[in-house]
Formats: structure tokens, C-alpha cells, sequence
């Protein structure tokens, strides 16, 4: 799946030491595209060396390539979104939002018949 957007937030990087005792390094940010309501998604990248390769800044207009997944922890379930692909969009190229386009605006305004003066409408 993909995402277009600008980078609005940063958040602070995480990490640890897993089970079998690897360290780990995660960072999420907050991604929001330019349709008319506009989406937000926070996503994570996994891994050090992705983070330095994908080098996100604040303000960029990215497309993310992510993979959705689920987990459960103590009878609950929480969605994770995980990039493994991000790609600067040049700021000739035309942004991709999937919004629809809205129809063009009318040309000339419409005209009325002579017949149609007398409004006969009970209300």
C-alpha cells in the first residue's frame, strides 16, 4: 500500500534489547496527504539502517510504501504500519491524492423559459 503526504510530526526514536538480545532501533512519523479532508497516518520505520537510508525530514512530501499488521497483547489488539520503501516526490511531478476530480463549473449561466416567470408553487 501507499501514502502521499508532507511529514508533520517526528517523534522521539525507540529502542531496546529483544529476547534473544538483539538490539533494536524504531522511529514513527506522522505523514498527512493533501485531499480535500485531509488523513493523517503515523507509521513506523524498524531498524537503524533504515532510518539513516530513508533520512525523513520535517516538511518533506513523501510517498510511503507500508505494510499493515496486527498484534495482540493482553486480550487486545493493536495495528502496526510498518514502511519499507519511502520516496521524495519532485516538486514538478503532479501529486496523486485519489481524491475525485469535481466536475467542471457550468459555462454560461441557465436560461429559463418565459413559462417558467410565474412561480405556482404552494410553498
Amino acid at each position: 500500500m501507499e501514502f502521499t503526504g508532507k511529514i508533520i510530526a517526528i517523534l522521539q526514536p525507540k529502542g531496546g534489547v529483544s529476547k534473544t538480545g538483539n538490539e533494536w532501533k524504531a522511529q514513527e512519523f506522522v505523514v498527512e496527504n493533501h485531499d480535500q479532508y485531509p488523513r493523517k497516518m503515523c507509521f513506523e520505520v524498524f531498524g537503524t539502517d533504515k532510518i539513516e537510508q530513508f533520512n525523513i525530514q520535517m516538511g518533506e512530501e513523501l510517498t510511503v510504501s507500508f505494510d499493515i499488521d496486527a498484534r495482540q497483547w493482553q486480550d487486545r489488539w493493536f495495528n502496526s504500519i510498518r514502511a519499507w520503501k519511502v520516496e521524495r516526490v519532485s516538486a514538478g511531478a503532479p501529486m496523486t491524492t485519489g481524491a475525485p476530480v469535481p466536475p467542471p463549473a457550468p459555462s454560461a449561466a441557465p436560461e429559463f423559459l418565459s413559462g417558467d416567470a410565474k412561480d405556482d408553487l404552494p410553498f
